[in-house]
């Protein structure tokens, strides 16, 4: 019975497949009605599973090899005055790795092309294991025909989310709020220089030094490594070192040499 409830749980067969597994665990003196009955009674349809699964699903089956991509934008002050600039960036959801991929004012299909060839190619120095082979986006019309193009020749597959849909992006939509809440919303930019110089401290703090409540509350670096052994001993304020960047808005900590 808790084979069968296991089985149910993690698989979302129905009853046939189930039976077909047990009778390759050598269990054959298990019905159909017995199955069908022990998954009505916990909850579980008896029928098998049609469909391509919940949005969740596909996430946790492809964390691996899944990217989202995504636009925000920041006020950029120039001698012509404001000018919205737009920033494209990818976010690797099992690693949380980002990488922005350009920032324009102008977002036309000719730079959004260029953009893709250059993603193209980032993507190719991946890892085999973390090499996308599905990117979700949304529906902006910014993301044009040839963009996708380019990329799906590399063999990977868009999923565009419904429109008015964040939750369904939630790694980008994190990451944009992130963003603007511990960094950019405490400037007032200065050309696109200033733009780039205080997104490139912010990626080297974010993937270095700050630590992530989703992955153990480590760096990036450090996810999934084994936790340093405890120093012992007495700990001096003076052994502590504090690295500042971006005129000390973003600290980092670390036991002096």
């Amino acid at each position: 019975r808790q084979l069968i409830v296991a089985m149910a749980r993690e698989t979302g067969w129905g009853y046939r497949r189930i039976l077909g597994e047990l009778k390759k665990l050598h269990l054959h003196n298990v019905s159909r009605a017995t199955i069908r009955r022990i998954l009505q009674e916990h909850g579980f349809d008896p029928g098998p599973k049609r469909g391509k699964g919940t949005w969740h699903e596909f996430v946790q089956r492809h964390v691996k090899t899944l990217w989202a991509t995504d636009f925000f934008t920041k006020t950029v002050w120039t001698l012509r005055g404001p000018v919205t600039y737009y920033v494209l960036f990818f976010i690797h959801l099992h690693s949380r790795r980002v990488h922005v991929a350009g920032m324009t004012p102008s977002p036309d299909g000719v730079w959004m092309a260029q953009i893709a060839r250059n993603m193209s190619m980032v993507f190719a120095e991946e890892p085999a294991e973390f090499r996308p082979t599905h990117i979700i986006r949304d529906r902006d019309t910014k993301f044009t025909a040839q963009f996708c193009a380019i990329l799906e020749t590399d063999g990977i597959e868009f999923r565009p989310i419904p429109p008015r849909s964040p939750n369904m992006n939630p790694f980008a939509e994190a990451w944009v709020q992130r963003t603007k809440h511990e960094v950019l919303n405490h400037f007032l930019v200065f050309g696109e220089n200033h733009l780039r110089h205080i997104l490139a401290c912010w990626l080297t703090y974010y993937h270095r030094f700050r630590p992530h409540q989703s992955l153990g509350n480590v760096p990036l670096g450090d996810a999934g490594l084994p936790p340093p052994e405890p120093i012992i001993g007495p700990l001096r304020l003076d052994d502590i070192v504090c690295h500042e960047s971006l005129g000390g808005l973003l600290r980092h900590y670390e036991r002096a040499a």
